[in-house]
């Protein structure tokens, strides 16, 4: 089953990927432009995946049986 502490594991895993984008993007005119492109994208996987992940692990509704009768359902 999912557990909640994966979420902190996997934002240690993009604060790292963030900092490695920032000590090793390449050296130029258009530093800041990959380091700003290539932090956005990680940030931006992550927030997806998180999302995605938080609601399966807590759904807003919860599902129901369709093949009970009316009487059996409260």
């Amino acid at each position: 089953m999912a557990q909640g502490y994966s979420i902190w594991i996997g934002l240690a895993v993009i604060v790292a990927l963030c900092v490695a984008s920032w000590f090793l993007s390449p050296k130029g005119e258009n530093q800041v432009l990959w380091r700003s492109s290539l932090m956005l994208a990680i940030i931006s996987c992550y927030l997806m995946w998180l999302i995605t992940f938080l609601a399966q692990l807590h759904p807003l509704i919860a599902p129901r049986r369709s093949d009970l009768r009316e009487a059996y359902l409260e």
